[in-house]
């Protein structure tokens, strides 16, 4: 039987898509030609026997080439221990090319959090609520999506300020159940950036900065941020999530082609 697969991941483009600036320098056919025959001149490949010009490439045309610089956390990307804290439960904390492979293909559940509105917390009572109107136990490797109906928003300021975000309550309960991977289709995963200045303003408390986060210290777990097209997902569960980070070196993020297998 064929599967149908469902993709979870945004499109990264040097638009006003992301907050942070993307680079992309794109090399057509054409003009890879001509830069390619004057690298090779420029490295000494050319001699008296060994030479050619740009016209004697098949039709004229060398192979396109794209060239990016983006941040780590551009587009629907997985934030590993090491992006939260040096240490997670007191250990070194894993960078991305540590994650074990089997935490990032597993059964899924989406948790439809989309009545929560704008800044809105999401509780431990929420997903719990969620969980018990769909009937589903959560076990130990399941990866968790939240849908909030966020990603409707892309491209605008209200998907970047506005967003719903996991209280630490909230990604306590689900990574007390063995679960390593929680995703969600917001531009993060704790509440925006303003309302937990705005938040801390009032009560002088460091507790409303990046709680969630900052629970990856003391307990380790992954979280995917800006997934898409959860809403396409026809079942709340039953099905399988492809999560495979990018492998970088060192580093506390990666990018992700996220897919729901059905």
């Amino acid at each position: 039987m064929k599967h149908q697969i469902i993709d979870l991941s945004m499109v990264i483009n040097d638009t006003k898509n992301e907050p942070q600036k993307v680079t992309i320098k794109r090399i057509d056919h054409k003009t890879g030609t001509n830069i390619l025959v004057k690298e090779l001149a420029e490295l000494g490949f050319f001699s008296d026997t060994i030479k050619f010009e740009s016209k004697d490439i098949p039709d004229g045309e060398f192979l396109a080439n794209e060239i990016v610089e983006f941040s780590t956390h551009c587009g629907t990307h997985i934030d590993a221990p090491y992006h939260f804290g040096s240490t997670s439960e007191g250990k070194p904390a894993k960078t991305i090319e540590d994650i074990p492979l089997e935490w990032c293909y597993s059964d899924g559940v989406v948790l439809d959090l989309t009545y929560k509105g704008e800044c809105g917390l999401i509780t431990r009572s929420d997903i719990e609520n969620c969980l018990n109107d769909i009937g589903y136990e959560l076990k130990e490797y399941d990866i968790v999506l939240i849908k909030t109906g966020y990603d409707r928003y892309l491209g605008t300021l209200k998907y970047l300020s506005s967003h719903p975000g996991m209280s630490e309550e909230a990604t306590e309960y689900i990574c007390s159940h063995g679960v390593k991977i929680i995703g969600i289709d917001t531009a993060g995963f704790d509440l925006p950036f303003k309302k937990m200045v705005d938040d801390f303003s009032l009560s002088k408390k460091k507790e409303y900065f990046w709680p969630s986060h900052l629970y990856g210290r003391k307990k380790e777990y992954l979280h995917i941020e800006r997934l898409v097209n959860l809403s396409n997902i026809p079942y709340s569960f039953g099905f399988k999530v492809m999560c495979f980070p990018i492998k970088i070196a060192n580093s506390g993020a990666s990018w992700s082609r996220v897919v729901a297998i059905i």
